[in-house]
């Protein structure tokens, strides 16, 4: 498994990309994720699609290190969808796996992401992974942190 940049010759495949019909609440779709990031520059938003072998099965995008606002200066997990075909294989656990290394590698001691609370909601897996609630609130969804030792 491995992350690809969105490129002219994968950006449609990677944009039909789907959650199951009771996630739409909790993940927005690729088109959706990726008109954000191009409206909101100042989140410097950094974004893969998540391949296993030549096939994209999910797309991951990061707030990396945005110079301002509530996560200046730190990684936090934006979008982690994967596509309801490839779900309860692995993979999302994968992914954040590529993720918590590349955001070590730069330098990294920790690793954020938030969810909206309700019945579906992806804590359980957040959960597994080891990050902890850090007791704020974003914008009604709750903050996660991924604490990210060094050494």
């Amino acid at each position: 498994m491995h992350l690809r940049e969105i490129t002219d010759d994968n950006r449609e495949a990677v944009r039909a990309l789907r959650v199951r019909r009771d996630q739409k609440q909790f993940v927005a779709s690729v088109s959706k994720s990726l008109k954000e990031a191009a409206k909101t520059p100042e989140a410097n938003p950094w974004y893969r699609a998540v391949y296993r072998g030549d096939e994209p099965v999910g797309f991951v995008m990061l707030s990396w290190k945005p110079p301002a606002g509530p996560f200046r200066g730190r990684h936090f997990i934006w979008r982690l969808l994967v596509d309801k075909r490839y779900q309860k294989r692995g993979i999302g656990r994968e992914a954040l796996a590529l993720i918590v290394a590349l955001v070590r590698a730069d330098g990294g001691t920790e690793l954020l992401t938030s969810y909206e609370p309700g019945d579906g909601e992806p804590w359980p897996f957040y959960r597994k992974f080891g990050f902890e609630p850090t007791g704020e609130i974003d914008d009604g969804e709750i903050v996660l942190r991924l604490a990210l030792p060094t050494g």
